[in-house]
C-alpha cells in the first residue's frame, strides 16, 4: 500500500469510528493522540519509540503511521536501520516480516508523486 493510500484510508475510518464511539473510546483516541506530543521526550524520540513496539507487537497499520510520523519528524534512514535493529533484537526473528514490508513502505514514500 502507498503512504499517501494507507494515510487517507486511515483518515477515513478513523472518522467513521469516532462518529460512532461513545465517550470512552473518544477518550482513548485522546490520550493516544497526546502521548504523541513534546513533553520531556520529544515528538521524534517518541515515534521511535512507537515504531519499535508496532514493530514488536507486529501491527502493520501502526507501523505504517509510525513510519509516516518518523518521516515527518526527519528520521534518516540510517535512523531507521537503528530503530529496525532495535525492533528485531527486541522481537526475534517473528519480526522480520513485518520489517520487509516496513522497508518496502519506507521507499514507496520516497517515490514522488504525481498529481
Amino acid at each position: 500500500m502507498k503512504p499517501r493510500d494507507f494515510q487517507n484510508e486511515r483518515q477515513r475510518l478513523t472518522e467513521l469510528t469516532l462518529s460512532k464511539a461513545n465517550l470512552e473510546i473518544k477518550r482513548f483516541f485522546a490520550l493516544d493522540h497526546a502521548a504523541y506530543q513534546d513533553g520531556a521526550l520529544d515528538v521524534k524520540t517518541k515515534e521511535m519509540l512507537g515504531l519499535v513496539a508496532s514493530m514488536v507487537l507486529r501491527c502493520d497499520d501502526c507501523i505504517r503511521y509510525h513510519l509516516d510520523q518518523c518521516r515527518q519528524c526527519g528520521i534518516t534512514d540510517a535512523e531507521l536501520n537503528e530503530i529496525f535493529n532495535i525492533a528485531l533484537v527486541v522481537g526475534g526473528s517473528i519480526v522480520i516480516p513485518h520489517l520487509r514490508r516496513a522497508v518496502e513502505y519506507w521507499e514507496a514514500g520516497k517515490e514522488p508523486t504525481i498529481s
